[in-house]
């Protein structure tokens, strides 16, 4: 079956991002609301006029800037701290010496913070305590004289900026970490995906072919003893499991990258579901009774192939392990919630502890042929089978599907 790749970008600084870009625009409007309000404190206006003339118009043109790591380069990030820089610096030319003496605004206002924290979201803390200082220092400027509310705001840009710096580091390293785990959790599932599939073809064929060789002596032997040999080294080769590599964007405005391979989705899991009881029909035989309803059992399409998967390995395992003439039934119940698939044999029953000593050896049978696969569906398997009154596998799967092959 055809594959894709399934790309997805993870980014929380992304929010932090389009929060700067809103608090631009509110603390430029904060500023000109301030200069109106306060317009009888301004010796010269006409200068005020004309740096919010370009505080506004650079603000509204640079918007798309803030919108992510990428588009935030270190030259518009300069030019940004200097239009905050000029507009500290060009206070004490346009306002009375009253207004210095209150503490009154300067030009920018708080809107320098946001060009501060445009290099913390952007570089992280040291960037952020690279931009504080030259802001200290033109505040210091400003006042002239080290007062104790110009001191507080220094320090509270200071920490917030790089605090805040700090925080899209740790940000970015768990994004890291998160894709790290996506990608091996995808890599695990492909894993015992193939398994499954493994095991229902190549593992038994080797199997057979060990167990014939060994009863028909001579070269047959040694040919069965060869296939033991591959099935072993097989069966630790599937159950070793499988790394994958980390993804990591290299544009940090698109964070972490997971690459994820999904089977690609046919004609039939996009037309509509597929009736349960057509996909169990071929099991019925002398030897197994297939009990089902007088209606269709829709279930999408990949859910029903996996039951039905999972049905025909439980089935494998009646014939290879209860008897030849052990018989089998299917029972298929069809719950307004769920499916239920029962299959039921009248075999000598499967002894306490053989479960877990076969998947310690590699015998992947019920722990991935079944229980692997009604897990993905988001589904559950269970054995009942007591010593020597057969076995009992009961399938559930919901009608609405929670696991990987109900997504596709």
């Amino acid at each position: 079956m055809a594959k894709q790749v399934r790309v997805m970008r993870m980014s929380v600084e992304q929010p932090l991002w389009r929060a700067l870009t809103g608090y631009r625009v509110l603390t430029m409007l904060y500023a000109v609301g301030l200069f109106a309000s306060q317009y009888d404190d301004f010796d010269r206006p006409g200068i005020a006029i004309a740096y919010y003339v370009v505080l506004c118009v650079w603000t509204l043109a640079t918007l798309p800037r803030v919108q992510n790591a990428a588009a935030c380069t270190k030259r518009f990030l300069a030019v940004d701290l200097a239009i905050a820089l000029t507009g500290i610096v060009l206070t004490p030319l346009v306002v009375d010496q009253h207004h210095i003496d209150s503490g009154g605004p300067t030009l920018p206002s708080i809107w320098t913070a946001g060009s501060v924290l445009a290099f913390a979201i952007k570089g992280g803390w040291r960037w952020a305590a690279l931009a504080s200082t030259p802001v200290a220092a033109a505040n210091l400027f400003e006042r002239g004289q080290p007062a104790r509310d110009t001191v507080h705001n220094v320090i509270l840009v200071w920490v917030a900026s790089i605090a805040i710096g700090y925080v899209v580091e740790v940000a970015r390293a768990s994004e890291r970490t998160l894709a790290r785990a996506l990608e091996i959790e995808a890599a695990t599932r492909e894993r015992e995906r193939l398994a499954r599939d493994i095991h229902d073809s190549v593992l038994q064929v080797l199997a057979m072919v060990q167990r014939r060789g060994a009863v028909m002596g001579g070269e047959a032997a040694e040919l069965g003893r060869m296939a033991g040999e591959q099935e072993v080294a097989l069966r630790t080769l599937v159950s070793g499991g499988l790394t994958s590599v980390s993804r990591v964007s290299r544009d940090a405005a698109q964070g972490a990258v997971v690459h994820v391979v999904d089977d690609e989705p046919d004609d039939e899991s996009v037309d509509g579901a597929l009736d349960l009881r057509a996909l169990l029909a071929p099991y019925a035989s002398a030897k197994v009774s297939l009990v089902e309803p007088g209606a269709p059992v829709p279930l999408p399409p990949p859910a029903a192939r996996e039951l039905a998967a999972a049905v025909g390995a439980a089935l494998d395992n009646v014939h290879r392990h209860a008897g030849e003439h052990a018989r089998a039934w299917i029972l298929v119940e069809d719950e307004p919630d769920e499916v239920i698939v029962t299959v039921r044999d009248d075999g000598p029953g499967i002894p306490e502890g053989r479960l877990a000593q076969a998947e310690g050896e590699g015998r992947l049978g019920v722990a991935q042929s079944i229980r692997g696969r009604l897990r993905d569906l988001g589904g559950s398997a269970e054995l009942i089978s007591p010593p020597g009154q057969g076995t009992e596998v009961e399938l559930k799967v919901p009608k609405i599907s929670r696991g990987k092959a109900g997504q596709r």
